[in-house]
């Protein structure tokens, strides 16, 4: 795999590519827990630009295909903070696009709070690799060839707040 540009950039590249399609009633979703800490970074730096809703945050684990497999069950006491999502334009918010499970994962939890009017994704990285039919509206990067499955891209957040991904093997 080709090194991947800093973390900050992709961030950056991602706030520019949403900025122009962003409304003050705009809802940013964060899913646990990589991508709360995309959203948060967006969230910062789109609200000067107008965005004046609150971060939103979602825990898909309960919605995951794989729950009774105990892979998708990695909830660990966190709940989903969502507000009126009737008719709200929302951008739910990703580190990594794979397989596209969590994404649908997310949807079901969304649609469980009611109808919203759009919901768009945005992700840092799209690595291939998908088995849904679910692509990201706004994405910085996507990778020239599917990683492997055998590997994994993870963000990672050091107690400093500063984010990184590594690969690693599955």
């Amino acid at each position: 795999m080709p090194p991947l540009p800093p973390v900050t950039e992709l961030i950056d590249r991602l706030a520019a590519q949403l900025r122009p399609h962003v409304t003050p009633a705009t809802v940013l979703v964060g899913i646990h827990t990589g991508g709360v800490w995309v959203a948060e970074a967006l969230h910062a730096a789109l609200a000067p630009h107008g965005l004046a809703t609150p971060l939103a945050t979602i825990d898909v684990s309960f919605h995951r295909d794989d729950h009774h497999l105990g892979s998708g069950l990695r909830s660990g006491g966190r709940v989903s903070h969502l507000p009126d999502v009737a008719d709200a334009h929302l951008v739910l918010v990703d580190d990594v696009l794979y397989t596209g499970r969590t994404i649908r994962a997310a949807l079901n939890e969304i649609f469980d709070y009611g109808r919203p009017a759009k919901v768009e994704l945005a992700v840092l990285v799209d690595r291939g690799g998908r088995e849904l039919p679910i692509a990201a509206t706004y994405c910085p990067h996507v990778l020239p060839a599917p990683l492997p499955a055998s590997q994994s891209l993870d963000l990672a957040r050091a107690a400093d707040g500063t984010l990184s991904f590594s690969l690693r093997e599955k």
